[in-house]
């Protein structure tokens, strides 16, 4: 009777489903900012690769359930299992984000997926996230920012920043700044339409020309500089709290991965494509565009690279990522450069190895 028994409970446990489980997911971008489209693409990749009666993703825009800046808190303590996010706002808690989101005149676009799909990137990504209890996801890439945006005042040389308040998020990018002569402001994106309106400061960078379309920069300013040497490309994806993903099975986990490869490359033709298309429209909106020149973008480089090195020496972590980008570009310099015209981007003269190597300990 006891082996019947057990062998009825057996069939039972079989033949009942499991319990599916749901994420509660939001994104530092609020409905109005096209970033927010990368995130969505995710959560609807997800949908078509996981069956619904194992995963399920409640996506809900940023700020309407916490601020964006604490999107990061709510994943850390397990509050919601999954946030979208931009690394650089997390600088604060550790200066390595930073790189991890954006570099000031070093990566772009393709640089940043070769490094993290092959040149160890996304390793890093995990280390410091895992610092704080999370798995993350890379699923976004944008190429060079649009630039600095002013209200009054064109940027057309270095001796235009001198004394302007710009508002600008990034760690080595403020101070890159402070060296030219400008006083970085920060704000949250939402923020800055009004301070532009207002005069509370005098010019602002945020994105990509489309999202910066998006959030209505062409109505309160009238001068555009490019190109945005500050973030030359930039990072997007998905922390999740380790404890809500070690619950998945890995036939699920390994789902969620190949949709974030799935956006990752969506993300940057999607983005390139809006970016060009949004550059007609400021244009058709009468901004004044700018281009800085070679001779100045050069100039800018060398401050960025002595900025890049002081920044990672201060913290090891910083100094790891920064090695193992700087190793990355001089190991792909080999095969970039000797395939150049047709070549993926530049090799920038960029900072010195050894010395951040030597910080990394």
């Amino acid at each position: 009777m006891t082996k019947l028994l057990s062998t009825a409970a057996l069939a039972l446990t079989l033949a009942t489903p499991a319990m599916a489980t749901t994420w509660t997911m939001t994104s530092t971008w609020p409905s109005s900012l096209e970033l927010i489209e990368i995130d969505k693409y995710w959560v609807e990749m997800v949908g078509k690769l996981v069956d619904s009666d194992t995963l399920t993703i409640d996506f809900y825009e940023g700020g309407s359930l916490v601020p964006p800046g604490e999107v990061f808190g709510a994943v850390e303590s397990g509050t919601i299992q999954a946030g979208a996010d931009w690394p650089g706002y997390w600088a604060g808690r550790n200066s390595a984000f930073s790189p991890l989101a954006t570099t000031a005149s070093l990566f772009n676009a393709v640089d940043y997926v070769n490094w993290i799909k092959e040149w160890g990137g996304a390793d890093l990504y995990n280390e410091i996230y895992g610092q704080f209890g999370m798995v993350y996801l890379p699923y976004g890439v944008t190429n060079n920012e649009s630039g600095f945006r002013t209200v009054s005042q064109p940027i057309r040389t270095i001796d235009d920043l001198q004394g302007l308040r710009l508002r600008l998020s990034g760690l080595e990018q403020g101070r890159l700044l402070e060296k030219l002569g400008g006083n970085q402001v920060s704000m949250a994106g939402g923020e800055i339409y009004q301070s532009l309106e207002r005069g509370v400061i005098d010019g602002a960078e945020f994105s990509t020309p489309n999202v910066d379309f998006s959030g209505g920069f062409h109505q309160v300013t009238r001068y555009w500089s490019t190109p945005g040497w500050h973030q030359s490309a930039s990072v997007f994806g998905v922390m999740i709290n380790k404890d809500a993903w070690d619950a998945l099975d890995e036939a699920t986990q390994e789902r969620l991965k190949i949709a974030a490869d799935a956006t990752l490359l969506w993300s940057l033709s999607f983005t390139e494509r809006r970016a060009n298309e949004a550059y007609r429209q400021f244009e058709e909106a009468g901004i004044e565009i700018n281009r800085l020149d070679d001779e100045t973008l050069a100039r800018i480089q060398e401050m960025a690279n002595e900025t890049i090195e002081q920044v990672a020496c201060e913290n090891p972590d910083s100094a790891r990522v920064y090695a193992s980008m700087i190793s990355y570009l001089q190991d792909y310099a080999t095969w970039r450069d000797a395939s150049a015209p047709f070549n993926l981007g530049r090799t920038p003269d960029g900072p010195d190895l050894a010395t951040i190597e030597a910080c990394a300990g």
